[in-house]
């Protein structure tokens, strides 16, 4: 910054710096808080002087004031008489967490009929009376293009079939289909399959039992495997950590158990057969070998890591059960009880609004580097960065 001020002043004829020097006498005068204003200014303008004060607030982020330390013996005790106070605040929160599940447990209750009748209607077994059916649509609720038009196909469709399709076929197939955190588990040849999906319930443990939920898929008979039901369980805790008290925050998944599949032969998706051409290292002679690996498909949900009773996984599998409790989470508390929402994607249209504004933001700023970058005359798109290599998880 010197630099560029003294070139500018020896740039500068006689006449315009004694205006200068005019200028900083009238100056002398101001109010200093000002002039610290301006400083401060220029000084956040600087990219080297941002640079440094980021590296400082980084390190200090998450740093002890050292406050603590500073307190007098007398205080430090009474702050020990608050944490104390604190555990206990988490045990009582750990009850009540516990008194939730009794609730649940005890509106599912009340739910279940629904949901059966959900079921029936789903897999033709029940067919609702028109009024059952009368649905008196927002007056502000309009369809876009998109979907006027496949309306039309699937009215048009249905008026060449002879026959009306029975129940509502592939709802819960549609409902996964929907859902970015299920989708990205089905893979083409999952789909024939959960095309026989009638529906999917969850049952919370017994009272008295430790606290769990279960998951079960129910399917209509089908070639691909004998089993009706396949379950998944989810192994919860209530209580705070006797190590750690202060990081509870409400039940936590502690483990899950799926189920054996009982695949039709040559059925079974999860597992595929592969060829490989060997060379023998003497005789020079090949040969193909035959060899059976795992399949990507929706059905490893049914079969996740086992957790060692040390509780101690390696970071592929701790990522892999992270996410199995997210995706039974989800199903638990929002497929299930809103699956005819996530069939026509208006709960998808629900859970995108959260996110529209912020991604059109990042939209709008990516636009602008993009712009500056054009408009720079020194800038050349060989020097450019070149794109992150995708990585598949």
């Amino acid at each position: 910054m010197a630099d560029i001020d003294n070139k500018d002043q020896a740039e500068m004829d006689p006449a315009d710096m004694e205006d200068v020097e005019e200028v900083e006498e009238e100056e002398t005068g101001e109010d200093e808080n000002s002039k610290a204003r301006q400083l401060t200014v220029q000084m956040m303008q600087n990219p080297q002087i941002l640079a440094a004060l980021q590296e400082r607030l980084d390190g200090l982020n998450g740093s002890p004031s050292g406050y603590m330390e500073s307190l007098p013996k007398v205080v430090k005790r009474r702050v020990n008489a608050l944490k104390n106070l604190q555990v206990k605040c988490a045990h009582i929160e750990a009850k009540f967490y516990e008194e939730v599940h009794e609730l649940e447990r005890k509106y599912a209750a009340l739910y279940q009929p629904l949901f059966d009748k959900r079921s029936d209607i789903v897999k033709a077994a029940y067919e609702p009376t028109d009024e059952e059916c009368e649905w008196k649509a927002d007056e502000e609720e309009e369809l876009t293009d998109e979907m006027k038009e496949k309306a039309k196909l699937e009215e048009e469709k249905k008026d060449e079939e002879k026959e009306d399709p029975k129940g509502i076929p592939e709802f819960w197939l549609t409902v996964f289909k929907n859902v970015d955190l299920l989708s990205d588990m089905l893979q083409e040849h999952d789909e024939p399959i959960l095309k026989h999906l009638q529906d999917i319930k969850v049952k919370f443990s017994d009272p008295g039992q430790p606290m769990s939920f279960t998951l079960e898929f129910h399917f209509e008979p089908n070639d691909f495997f004998t089993n009706t039901v396949l379950t998944k369980t989810y192994k919860m805790r209530s209580e705070p950590d006797e190590t750690d008290p202060f990081s509870f925050d409400g039940p936590e998944i502690m483990c899950c158990t799926g189920c054996t599949i009982e695949w039709t032969k040559g059925k079974n998706v999860t597992l595929k057969t592969i060829k490989k051409k060997q060379k023998h290292k003497g005789r020079g002679t090949v040969r193909t070998v035959t060899k059976t690996v795992p399949n990507d498909s929706f059905f490893n949900f049914f079969t996740p890591p086992e957790v060692p009773e040390n509780g101690e996984l390696d970071e592929d599998s701790e990522a892999v059960l992270a996410a199995d409790f997210e995706i039974g989470h989800f199903i638990r508390e929002r497929i299930v009880p809103r699956a005819v929402l996530y069939f026509t994607g208006e709960a998808i249209e629900d859970d995108d609004d959260d996110y529209d504004e912020e991604g059109e933001e990042a939209d709008d700023e990516e636009g602008e580097e993009e712009a500056d970058e054009e408009n720079d005359p020194d800038y050349d798109p060989k020097d450019a960065a070149p794109p992150a290599e995708c990585k598949q998880q």
